[in-house]
């Protein structure tokens, strides 16, 4: 037992990133890796010539599996979903949360071999051992994927403090109610995701555009009662966001998709399961 942790703790950070970006929440990734390494401990290591390329297909595979579960959950889901916040000091280009949004359109087996493929750099014939399917079939489920993602890729990714600076003055205009101000960080067709979950107050649907966003944000400042604390300034899943305790306790996540100096994208995490592992990261 102590070998084989010794192996899996080794491939477990790739591991984890994988299980992650395919099912979009750490929770179910942790989950995933636990059964993995139960499955991995009791086989004959021995035999096994490429232990990281093992792993990955065994990853992999379970993975798919929880997604058929997953979607028949997230019809259920009240309000627009969003995956769990990974909250870091840098920004990570691989997969930002608006790719991670367009991943959940496609199927399982397109997110498997876009993911392995495009995101991890696997060949084809190892993603075909992995989801059971021949090279040539993973090689179109890639390029439906590509074809369907093409337009969350980062067009015009923004320089790192450059990025921070506009998410700084975004809280502070928040913070303050200013719709003025807001106003000017926002573009012409910016969208607001918030996710409650149903276990505290958000948004319904995604808001659109400049006015409706910008009412929707006016209606949370006289609802609160007090202002937002900052915790942290972070990149979250791949953007300038930040992190705060809320005048209700509870920690939030804020992440901002940003292009020619204006805010395209708010992306609010306020739904209490989701956020958990941000919880522990703060205190």
């Amino acid at each position: 037992m102590t070998d084989a942790a010794a192996s899996f703790d080794a491939q477990r950070p790739a591991l984890l990133r994988v299980a992650y970006r395919m099912l979009g929440s750490m929770a179910d990734a942790e989950d995933v890796l636990q059964d993995a390494f139960l499955r991995w401990a009791g086989t004959d290591q021995g035999v096994v010539q490429v232990p990281a390329a093992y792993l990955r297909r065994m990853v992999t595979r379970l993975c798919l599996d929880h997604l058929k579960s997953a979607r028949v959950r997230r019809e259920d889901y009240v309000g627009p979903w969003l995956p769990e916040p990974v909250v870091e000091t840098e920004p990570v280009e691989d997969v930002t949360l608006p790719l991670m949004l367009a991943l959940e359109r496609l199927s399982p087996l397109e997110r498997a071999a876009f993911l392995l493929h495009d995101v991890f750099g696997e060949s084809f014939e190892d993603i075909a051992r992995s989801i059971d399917r021949d090279a040539a079939a993973c090689r179109q489920l890639a390029a439906r994927a590509r074809e369907h993602v093409r337009s969350e890729r980062r067009r015009y990714p923004v320089e790192r403090d450059h990025g921070l600076a506009i998410a700084a003055a975004f809280f502070e205009a928040s913070r303050a109610g200013d719709a003025g101000k807001l106003g000017a960080l926002l573009a012409q067709d910016v969208r607001l995701h918030s996710d409650g979950g149903g276990k505290r107050p958000a948004a319904g649907r995604i808001l659109a555009g400049a006015v409706e966003v910008l009412r929707g944000l006016s209606a949370t400042f006289r609802l609160r009662r007090g202002a937002p604390e900052l915790i942290r300034q972070a990149f979250v899943n791949g953007l300038p966001g930040y992190v705060t305790r809320e005048p209700d306790g509870m920690v939030q996540t804020t992440a901002l998709l940003i292009e020619a100096g204006r805010i395209k994208a708010i992306y609010v995490m306020r739904n209490p399961d989701k956020l958990r592992h941000v919880e522990a990261l703060v205190h």
